[in-house]
């Protein structure tokens, strides 16, 4: 009887590689279920995306986990099953997962997981991560704290500059009335 040997296919090596070399690079992946989206849906998806500095493609899932398990990420075997297309975001995640979202709620688009900083997040938990504010957002709030008592000191310096101008003013009006 033959020896069973296995062969490899250099295609299938080749896609592999197209699909680390495509996952370099990429801090976050989102993944999503796009059955029922038509191509104008996709293409706008993309677009938008795109904005955002992101990508989405569409992946076949057997070359997906090979190439994740070769750059030492988690597994996420659960999430590629079925159609699967993921947003690969080059900076922050929080608004790509939001306008996924957005999207979802008009579009037969469904978020099934992703792997955002190394961790891997189930559905709701990128729900729950696309609500909270942006890094920009959150240093424009920090700003501001950091600024509200340095602006109302100002303020309360110049209350009292006003106060002393008005009452100068009020008594040279009464001497100039007498």
């Amino acid at each position: 009887m033959a020896e069973y040997v296995t062969r490899v296919n250099n295609a299938k090596k080749e896609a592999v590689q197209a699909l680390k070399d495509s996952f370099s690079g990429v801090n976050d992946y989102i993944f999503t279920d796009y059955r029922g989206l038509s191509v104008e849906q996709i293409t706008e998806l993309r677009t938008k995306l795109r904005e955002l500095d992101a990508e989405y493609h569409v992946i076949k899932n057997n070359f997906a986990k090979l190439a994740l398990k070769d750059m030492e990420m988690p597994v996420v075997d659960d999430y590629l099953v079925g159609p699967t297309a993921v947003a690969l975001t080059h900076d922050e995640s929080g608004p790509v997962a939001k306008e996924l979202l957005k999207l979802a709620k008009d579009w037969p688009l469904e978020v099934k997981g992703g792997i955002v900083n190394g961790n891997v997040f189930d559905a709701t938990q990128v729900i729950e991560y696309s609500k909270l504010p942006t890094r920009i957002e959150l240093i424009a709030m920090l700003m501001g704290t950091m600024n509200a008592p340095v602006q109302n000191f100002v303020y309360g310096l110049n209350g009292i500059a006003t106060k002393l101008v008005r009452t100068l003013q009020a008594v040279a009006d009464q001497k100039a009335g007498e």
